[in-house]
């Protein structure tokens, strides 16, 4: 564990970015904070009221959601009614002086707060926007609404996924909000650089949907090269063998030869080099033909070793292998430790622990600038910026604006 130290904004790689974040849940969320962890100052804008709707979801520690504390780091939070005339007035103000505005609302939405693609161009020229959404923004199904559950779906990721005989699988992680959040900081980044040569803002949207298609690699590729739809093969490899788990005497081990060379390399380390001389096994294509033969070979000599054992032995040899963690292994790992991939923040109910940084940078490092903020804790701070007297606020406030 990691005590990461409050640093200086000045320090990131953004700093002296301003973002305004409407985005709300996961999608969007993530994305802001990857720009907060290098340097931006991330302003998220919530309903007054309660907020994020994540605020209140997953287990509460002493009246926090971790689950909002792993999105919402290094960032400040406004409250602002963006329905009401003047929370939407106050949102333009804000953005004559951003940098960057990032939502994930569904199409259209941003529209009807008088904020249309044109309006932006032309009011601030300046301007990155930053989009996510399910399925882009335009096509038939432009106005559906989307989860994670549904992009994995529809993408064809969870139909590559699960065993060959049995029922598509997810993956168990939001992994089409983080890659569409991912996407979409790289997206941002690179129109700040166009901007900071031509002076033009963008617009800049990634999809759900999208994301997971882009992310098919190889299976995409065999698809497009033979027409022909890619089976389940659970933790086989689809196209190399032997590659996936096998079996020691107290668990499994993940094995991972991915060429020639190191097939060779991990049979020779199993004694069992003499299986290349066999017809059925001499390359990958017979291998793969006759996989099911090859691992109970192979199994029958992975058993007779524990999995830490083999671990250093295949190392050794310059085999790719490791042992499947549960999530309390994996943050027990020294190797995770010592890239300091679990952190804590202090927060005013408590340390919370929330993943690393996966970005190392030597000059200007991802850290910590501000800790997850309280619902409206920067309201007013944020519009004293713009000018606003006590008494303005006050009259807001009153009114439920802030």
């Amino acid at each position: 564990m990691n005590m990461t130290p409050i640093a200086s904004p000045a320090s990131g790689s953004l700093a002296g970015i301003r973002v305004i974040d409407l985005t709300r849940v996961i999608s969007g969320p993530f994305c802001t904070q990857i720009l907060g962890d290098h340097g931006a100052d991330v302003v998220k804008i919530e309903p007054p009221g309660k907020g994020d709707v994540v605020r209140s979801q997953g287990n509460m520690v002493n009246g926090e959601s971790w689950y909002f504390a792993q999105f919402n780091r290094n960032k400040r939070s406004l409250t602002l009614d963006l329905r009401s005339d003047d929370g939407k007035a106050i949102l333009r103000r804000l953005l004559e002086g951003a940098d960057v505005l990032v939502e994930n609302f569904r199409p259209g939405v941003l529209a009807k707060m008088g904020l249309d693609d044109d309006t932006l161009r032309e009011r601030f020229p300046h301007l990155v926007v930053g989009r996510i959404n399910g399925f882009g923004s335009t096509g038939p199904y432009r106005d559906r609404p989307a989860y994670d559950f549904i992009a994995q779906a529809m993408s064809g990721f969870m139909g590559v996924n699960g065993p060959p005989d049995g029922e598509p699988m997810r993956a168990a992680p939001p992994i089409s909000d983080m890659v569409a959040s991912q996407n979409l900081a790289f997206g941002i980044c690179a129109a700040l650089v166009r901007r900071a040569t031509t002076g033009q803002g963008e617009i800049v949207e990634t999809a759900l949907t999208n994301g997971l298609i882009a992310m098919m690699g190889y299976l995409a590729a065999e698809f497009f090269a033979t027409d022909h739809v890619p089976a389940r093969t659970g933790n086989d490899h689809p196209m190399l063998y032997p590659y996936g788990l096998f079996k020691a005497n107290d668990g499994e081990v993940a094995i991972a030869p991915s060429n020639d060379t190191m097939v060779e390399r991990f049979l020779s380390a199993l004694n069992m080099l003499h299986l290349l001389d066999e017809e059925r096994f001499a390359d990958n294509a017979r291998r793969m033909n006759n996989r099911d033969a090859l691992r109970e070979i192979l199994n029958d000599v992975t058993e007779k070793r524990g999995v830490d054992e083999w671990i250093e032995h295949l190392n050794r040899a310059g085999v790719p292998c490791g042992r499947v963690h549960d999530m309390r292994e994996t943050f027990a790992d020294p190797q995770v430790q010592a890239q300091e991939m679990r952190l804590e923040l202090e927060q005013a109910s408590g340390k919370v622990p929330v993943t690393g940084f996966p970005v190392k940078m030597r000059e200007a490092p991802a850290t910590l600038y501000h800790r997850v903020p309280r619902l409206g804790e920067h309201t007013r701070e944020l519009l004293g910026e713009l000018g606003m007297t006590r008494g303005a606020l006050d009259d807001l406030q009153a009114r439920g604006v802030i």
